[in-house]
C-alpha cells in the first residue's frame, strides 16, 4: 500500500502551479518579492517547494530580470538547496541540461555562487552540467525543434545568451509556424512557451513571420487558468513591452 506520507504527483504538481503563481505576482509586482524563499519557507513540505523550484528553473529569476525586483539572499540559498536536494542528472535530456545549466549561472550572477561554495566560469562544466549542444540540428524538423524550444521556454528572458538562443534566432521562421500551429491546436500552453521565443527574437532585433503582439493578445485573453501558462504568457508579454512595435503583417525587409 501507498504511504500515505508520501508526496503525490498531484503535490508535487500543485507546488509548480503555486511557485508559478508567486514568480507572476513577483513579475507584475505584486505579493512577497522574496518569491523562492517565501515558497520553501511556508510549504508543509519544504522538500516539494524544492522540487517545484527546480521545475520552474531559470523562471524563479524573471521577476529580477525583467522587472527588476530583489532575489535575495534567501531566495539563493533556497535554489542552492533545492540543486543539492535534486542534484542534475548526468543523462538528463539536452532540454533539462540547459534550464540546469541556466539555473547554476543565473544564481552564480545573483550572488549564490554554485552549491556548495565552489563557484566557477568554467563554461564546460558547472556544477557537474556539461554544456550540451544546441537543439535545432539542420536535420530536425520544424516539428522536432518547435517541441524542443517549448521545453526550453524559461531561457527565453532577457540577458541570458548562448547557443540555444543563436538555434531560436536561425530557425525563427520554423518556430513561428509552430507557434501558429499549436494556437490553431487551441494547445495554448505550448504557443504561450514559443511565444516567448517570438518575443525575444523581436527584443533582439529580429522579425518573426507570426504577429507576435497579436498572438500574445490572443493567449491573454483564452489561456485560462494555470499558473505556468500564465506566467509564460506574462515573460512574453514583458519582453514585447521592452520592444518596438512590431509592424502589422509580419516581417519588414
Amino acid at each position: 500500500m501507498p504511504n500515505p506520507d508520501t508526496p503525490s504527483r498531484t503535490d508535487y504538481a500543485a507546488a509548480v502551479e503555486s511557485l508559478a503563481d508567486r514568480v507572476l505576482g513577483a513579475l507584475r509586482g505584486a505579493g512577497d518579492p522574496a518569491v523562492v524563499a517565501s515558497q520553501v519557507d511556508e510549504a508543509p513540505d519544504p522538500k516539494v517547494a524544492l522540487a517545484a523550484v527546480r521545475v520552474l528553473g531559470p523562471d524563479v529569476f524573471a521577476p529580477a530580470l525583467l522587472a527588476g525586483a530583489p532575489f535575495g539572499p534567501g531566495d539563493a540559498r533556497a535554489v542552492a538547496e533545492s540543486l543539492r536536494i535534486f542534484p542534475p542528472a548526468p543523462n538528463a535530456t539536452p532540454e533539462a541540461a540547459w534550464r540546469d545549466w541556466t539555473t547554476v549561472r543565473l544564481l552564480a550572477r545573483y550572488g549564490g555562487g554554485s552549491p556548495g561554495d565552489t563557484p566557477t566560469d568554467t563554461p564546460e562544466d558547472t556544477l557537474g552540467v556539461r554544456e550540451p549542444a544546441p537543439p535545432g540540428g539542420a536535420g530536425s524538423s520544424w516539428r522536432e525543434l518547435s517541441l524542443s524550444m517549448a521545453q526550453l521556454s524559461p531561457l527565453a528572458l532577457p540577458n541570458v545568451d548562448g547557443p540555444v538562443h543563436e538555434a531560436a534566432l536561425d530557425r525563427l521562421c520554423d518556430l513561428s509556424r509552430g507557434a501558429a500551429r499549436a494556437m490553431l491546436r487551441r494547445d495554448y500552453p505550448t504557443a504561450a512557451r514559443l511565444a516567448r521565443w517570438l518575443a525575444c527574437a523581436l527584443h533582439r532585433g529580429a522579425r518573426p513571420d507570426l504577429d507576435t503582439a497579436a498572438l500574445v493578445r490572443h493567449l491573454e485573453l483564452h489561456c485560462g487558468g494555470g499558473g505556468r501558462t500564465a506566467l509564460d504568457t506574462a515573460v512574453a508579454r514583458g519582453l514585447l513591452d521592452r520592444t518596438q512595435p512590431q509592424r502589422p503583417g509580419g516581417p519588414t525587409a
